[in-house]
């Protein structure tokens, strides 16, 4: 049985919500970033595992800087000095747009550096730890013109090209199939949207703009495992074989508010696979505070419902639900002294109602009238003459059929 750890969507380089660390001169959302991943090189070699499996997007960008690709490679030589195979596979952040550029991981292999596998093409890698060898299929990111020729592209239809891509990858997995070692534990590494997956904000994977595979797809007993990257969501679309996305190693914004952030570790051998979503305790927290003040004392409001969350180093937004007569009451140097021990106040917003339209003399509302009873009431209340007003009536009505 051999041991892997499954992760992906690294995504260095991601500084939103942060700020220059004066100690080390890195940005902090960087050493956010950096200090989950330690959390997981720190539990492959205190298991130890037998292979960890990178399901793609290292990097926030197809052009990382020195300094990125630097601490990405610090890391993974850690893994791969201490005799643990690393599988890189490269996703749509690692991917250049036009064919022939290096990806950001063909470094590794290169410099064919000793225990790093990239896997930049479909394709079968056979792979030995030391609990035994095991066979990886790499599906990475699928750029159609790839796949496609141009007389293939041309008098074609979004959903036709589509439907050629698909057509294609079924052939190329089919024969990955046929020459695989049939008594291997066998993984797929897949990086792209699976149709069923959730994203992190709660989209369903629908068809669009990019490729959606199907799970009919992945769905073959020839794999034991299937190793997704791409979603940051972590979720298991199919049991047998088990269809996993890993999900990121930390929150990127806060739609990934309430997500938990980790890896997987999969227990697989021919035929069989055990896995557990091991949950990183490092993560950087964002927390929503989500208050009402309109009562007798808004501030008041404002301070218990802050009191109520752990701001603690945490990424923190306040939305502060009140009423025109209850904003002027606010102060937002005492709400940010409230505030202060959040890592970072992302935003203060107030959501201020506003009060109903005040009544042209009569029982309704302007929300309430039509446009002539408005117009009509207007002409009233500037005290014309009967005659007059009903001019202004008759062309005021030809302008509203005209535009209507």
């Amino acid at each position: 049985m051999v041991k892997v750890l499954h992760f992906a969507d690294l995504h260095l380089g991601v500084e939103n919500y942060g700020r220059p660390d004066a100690a080390t001169g890195l940005h902090t959302r960087l050493l956010d970033f950096l200090r989950s991943f330690d959390e997981l090189v720190d539990y492959a070699l205190a298991e130890p595992v037998d292979l960890v499996l990178f399901a793609g997007d290292a990097y926030k960008n197809r052009d990382p800087n020195p300094t990125h690709q630097r601490e990405f490679a610090r890391r993974i030589q850690q893994l791969a000095s201490a005799d643990i195979p690393v599988f890189l596979l490269t996703g749509n952040h690692d991917i250049p747009s036009t064919m022939g550029r290096a990806s950001t991981l063909d470094i590794f292999a290169t410099l064919e550096v000793p225990n790093v596998h990239v896997g930049r093409r479909p394709a079968t890698h056979h792979i030995t730890t030391r609990s035994g060898p095991v066979q990886i299929v790499a599906l990475p990111w699928i750029i159609r013109s790839h796949l496609l020729s141009r007389d293939e592209y041309r008098n074609h239809t979004l959903s036709e090209i589509e439907e050629l891509t698909l057509s294609k990858l079924e052939n190329i997995l089919k024969k990955q199939v046929e020459g695989l070692h049939p008594d291997l534990p066998t993984i797929l590494a897949v990086h792209g949207a699976v149709q069923g997956a959730v994203y992190g904000s709660e989209r369903s994977v629908m068809l669009g703009q990019e490729l959606v595979l199907p799970s009919s797809l992945l769905k073959n007993d020839a794999f034991d495992y299937a190793a997704l990257g791409h979603i940051h969501r972590h979720q298991v679309l199919n049991q047998r074989p088990p269809l996993v996305y890993a999900g990121s190693v930390d929150r990127i914004d806060f739609g990934e508010e309430r997500e938990a952030k980790g890896f997987v570790v999969v227990e697989v051998e021919k035929g069989r696979a055990d896995f557990k979503f091991v949950e990183l305790t490092s993560t950087r927290r964002f927390v929503t505070i989500k208050v009402q003040a309109d009562g007798a004392d808004p501030m008041a409001q404002v301070q218990r419902a802050i009191a109520a969350h752990d701001i603690k180093d945490a990424i923190v937004r306040l939305i502060i639900h009140t009423t025109m007569e209850k904003n002027h009451l606010l102060r937002d140097r005492e709400i940010h002294d409230w505030l202060r021990e959040a890592f970072k106040v992302a935003a203060v917003v107030r959501d201020v109602k506003r009060v109903s339209r005040l009544r042209l003399g009569s029982d309704q509302t302007v929300e309430q009238m039509t446009p002539s009873q408005v117009l009509e009431r207007y002409l009233q209340l500037r005290q014309l003459s009967k005659e007059r007003i009903e001019k202004l009536m008759e062309y005021g009505q030809r302008v509203m059929d005209l535009e209507s």
